[in-house]
């Protein structure tokens, strides 16, 4: 009898460990940081509006960084915000392509790539096969008025 018991206790406990541990890992891996910055496939959900594009989002420190590729992977662009400061980081082809207050014909043809509570992000094809990143307080035409600096270039 005792033999019995210890054995159903046992397997009892085994089954118990295995479910805790299974548990644990499905929590950490959801709520697992993304991580991946500057990557062509970063390890973070496509929040992008454009099914043209992909847009990551990561944020450390109080930072948040927008990250902008296109379907097939190369990244564009990285635009950092930190309050109402806006800057792009030396990542991606179009990095020099960064504007806060773009021209007005290179805004209508656009499209829109990220948008979020404060910030809306554009890509605008040009000619010559770059892009030109625009980046928009939301609800806002003049960045000045809108208490956003203009994108600080690198």
């Amino acid at each position: 009898m005792f033999r019995l018991v210890s054995h159903v206790v046992r397997k009892t406990v085994c089954v118990g460990v295995i479910a805790a541990s299974l548990t644990a890992i499905v929590a950490t891996a959801q709520t697992a940081p993304a991580t991946g910055l500057g990557q062509s496939w970063p390890n973070a959900p496509d929040v992008s509006v454009n099914p043209h594009w992909h847009a990551f989002v990561f944020e450390r420190d109080g930072v948040r960084y927008i990250q902008i590729n296109d379907r097939n992977g190369t990244v564009h662009a990285v635009i950092g915000r930190v309050g109402d400061t806006l800057f792009a980081l030396p990542v991606g082809v179009d990095a020099r392509r960064v504007d806060a207050a773009p021209a007005l014909s290179a805004e209508t043809s656009s499209q829109t790539v990220y948008q979020d509570d404060t910030m809306t992000v554009m890509a605008a094809p040009q000619s010559d096969g770059t892009v030109q990143i625009m980046v928009r307080a939301l609800g806002c035409d003049d960045p000045g008025a809108c208490n956003v600096s203009s994108v600080v270039a690198y």
